[in-house]
């Protein structure tokens, strides 16, 4: 059997042999009832039918300052599907309201406005307020208080002071905070460095529960829910998205409701549960451009940590043409003794001194330390991977040969074509 696994812009090809022992583990989303709505009418009919709070038109009546804060170029949102329907559904109830359209980068960098009209259309930046958040500038944070984890909550003083906060997203599996979505508009999204870096501490990331697609007992998620009610987040409008990155799922309504109606929708689609345990498991970050750095495809590498058994042979086809996509997150793998003194040193971190990309290399040495992992990537950055720890290899094919030598032919595999899209459920 020949599988394309998404690598780059391109693919790559696997070959099975008839007489291996595998399967396949992946998203159904492809393959969910096709809506008779186009994207446009399923956004709009979900904003008809709000889950657990009125119609966004209600809510902005009488409002003067009105906050929607909106995803960044680093998430595949279909902004241009949302944002035309909230502007129109706020200003119907409140004609001359003040909107700003924040942009939520979270710890990233600034959104450019290329990349704004991309996302939005020439009309919209044209004719709207747009802000881009910083979470450096702590001159434009607000504190709101104290985070159930102990961590002080600063947030943009736009979204702090605004008379309706509400906002916009997608809702995808999340390799620590259970799912995307919802309540992390607000943390990491507008939040201050010290904030995102107190949710992203240590012990947190450490949590069992910090995983993809739990909610319930992950303090990860409970810190984030507790900032979108301290902030006063009173409604969004989030999608579910399907590999051409179009609308197939709307929900909108209370940032708490509408979020958990549609974490419960794509668990539908998105859990695959092995057979049994893999001996070797198979993984991708989606391809282009998620599979651009090694920091990114530590997400895809966790579907694989998932569905292999503790010492199972992990395969990671990632291009990384970017390299490794952090100066903190290399340093770390290069230069520990060992994957798990690595892990003690991060453990003994404070949460307010949680350091940038820490939690990156702490999840990824937690990998290593109960895996080998092969990283089939470009050949440029392969000696680099291997100086972090990482075996390498130039094929998947050449990757799975090395991992069959080692594990036997008779070793179960787990393939997983898109590591990022899919929730894997522990045999």
């Amino acid at each position: 059997m020949d599988i394309r696994l998404p690598y780059s812009r391109d693919g790559m090809t696997l070959h099975l042999d008839d007489t291996l022992d595998y399967e396949i583990l992946e998203s159904q989303i492809q393959s969910m009832p096709k809506s008779s709505q186009t994207e446009d009418e399923l956004v709009m009919d979900a904003m008809a039918h709000p889950i657990g709070t009125e119609r966004l038109s209600s809510l902005a009546a009488g409002k003067q300052h009105v906050v929607i804060i909106c995803s960044d170029h680093t998430r595949p949102v279909p902004s241009r599907h949302i944002i035309p329907f909230m502007l129109r559904e706020i200003r119907k109830g409140s004609q001359d309201a003040d909107i700003t359209l924040l942009i939520a980068t979270g710890f990233h960098r600034a959104t450019t406005r290329e990349e704004l009209i991309g996302k939005f259309g020439e009309e919209i930046v044209a004719n709207e307020k747009i802000v881009v958040h910083d979470s450096s500038d702590m001159d434009a944070m607000e504190n709101l208080g104290v985070l159930p984890s102990g961590a002080p909550l600063l947030i943009n003083k736009i979204a702090a002071h605004a008379d309706l906060l509400v906002s916009e997203g997608f809702i995808e599996t999340h390799f620590f905070a259970g799912f995307s979505g919802g309540r992390k508009s607000v943390l990491p999204g507008v939040s201050s460095r010290v904030t995102v870096l107190g949710n992203h501490c240590a012990a947190f990331i450490d949590s069992p529960y910090s995983r993809t697609g739990i909610l319930e007992n992950n303090p990860i998620h409970k810190d984030m829910v507790a900032a979108a009610k301290m902030a006063k987040l009173a409604f969004i409008v989030n999608v579910v998205i399907d590999a051409d990155k179009k609308v197939v799922h709307a929900v909108a309504g209370s940032a708490a409701d509408a979020h958990a109606a549609g974490c419960r929708f794509l668990r539908q689609y998105c859990q695959a549960t092995p057979k049994k345990p893999a001996d070797i498991a198979i993984s991708t970050n989606g391809g282009y451009p998620l599979d651009q750095n090694m920091y990114q495809s530590v997400k895809g590498m966790t579907a694989a940590e998932a569905a292999s058994k503790d010492g199972g042979l992990l395969i990671m086809v990632a291009e990384c043409g970017d390299g490794h996509g952090g100066e903190g997150f290399y340093q770390a793998l290069k230069n520990c003794e060992s994957p798990q003194a690595l892990m003690d040193e991060i453990l003994k971190v404070p949460q307010d001194e949680t350091k940038p990309d820490q939690w990156e290399y702490q999840i990824q040495s937690r990998i290593l330390i109960h895996h080998k992992v092969i990283y089939v990537m470009c050949e440029k950055y392969r000696g680099m991977a291997r100086e972090m720890g990482f075996e390498t290899a130039a094929d998947v094919n050449e990757a799975l040969e090395k991992a069959l030598k080692e594990k036997g032919r008779d070793a179960h595999i787990a393939v997983i074509p898109d590591g990022v899209s899919v929730m894997v459920k522990k045999p």
